[in-house]
């Protein structure tokens, strides 16, 4: 992998993954291109409110694509869950976001292409693209044929392993597999030390982090006794949230 594989001139479009409406301002105002609305990202983002949702409409001046997910852990869904996953799109749809994000799996590690097929066609003229229970399929090529036999417009991939760096050799691949029937969103730790590298070496047109940090919560009483859902105390009073500076820095760094 030491040789270049891109010949872009053009810049990457930037996707920045965020927890709510605070997220979505914080990250445009650093130069986002695109965001990725969720809610609860220490589960690796579920289906964020209504409100929020209609909010970011009011208030985003980028396009944002919404996580449908109705709850953290598999990709292999209920049938209840998948009702409420279908109306969810549905709903989505009718209040006129740009896009949408979901993935389901069978249990044998394969693409559910009727389900992910239904779920795009209820999606309508809606961007959509498969997150990354893409990378917890047991054939990445065969999943991504699947996904483009679905109809399916991207896929959030960091190569099936933890970051992008370690999955290099697969996100080049899959970019040359991609061709121009769907779009490969790069994804997996990247930074402004390592965004520029990652683009080199594997074509991306596409790349997708998150850039977060911990703030102590502004709440004077806390209640050593109790915590929330079975949460260390200390995350009750810790809040997560987009870093404006870091997202302008890894930005410009990717775009250099």
């Amino acid at each position: 992998m030491d040789r270049p594989l891109t010949t872009q001139t053009h810049p990457p479009l930037i996707e920045i993954c965020v927890e709510g409406i605070d997220g979505l301002l914080a990250a445009q105002a650093a130069g986002a291109d695109r965001v990725e609305l969720c809610a609860s990202l220490v589960e690796g983002g579920i289906t964020p409110s209504l409100g929020t949702v209609r909010a970011a409409l009011d208030q985003a001046n980028v396009p944002f694509h919404v996580m449908v997910r109705p709850r953290g852990g598999d990709f292999l869904y209920s049938e209840t869950e998948y009702r409420s996953m279908l109306a969810d799109v549905a709903a989505l749809r009718d209040l006129g976001v740009p896009g949408v994000v979901f993935g389901c799996l069978n249990a044998d590690g394969t693409i559910d292409e009727k389900r992910m097929g239904e779920l795009t066609e209820a999606a309508g003229p809606l961007n959509v693209t498969c997150h990354r229970a893409f990378d917890m399929t047991r054939d990445p090529k065969e999943a991504l044929e699947a996904l483009i036999r679905c109809k399916v417009g991207r896929v959030l991939t960091s190569g099936q392993r933890d970051t992008a760096i370690e999955g290099l050799p697969l996100l080049a691949d899959l970019v040359r597999q991609a061709g121009d029937r769907i779009v490969i969103l790069g994804c997996g730790g990247l930074d402004r030390a390592n965004i520029a590298e990652v683009r080199e070496k594997t074509g991306l047109a596409e790349m997708h982090f998150a850039a977060l940090k911990d703030v102590a919560s502004a709440m004077r009483y806390r209640n050593p006794k109790v915590g929330m859902g079975g949460s260390d105390l200390d995350r009750e009073y810790r809040n997560t949230l987009t870093d404006t500076p870091l997202v302008a820095a890894t930005i410009a760094a990717a775009k250099a």
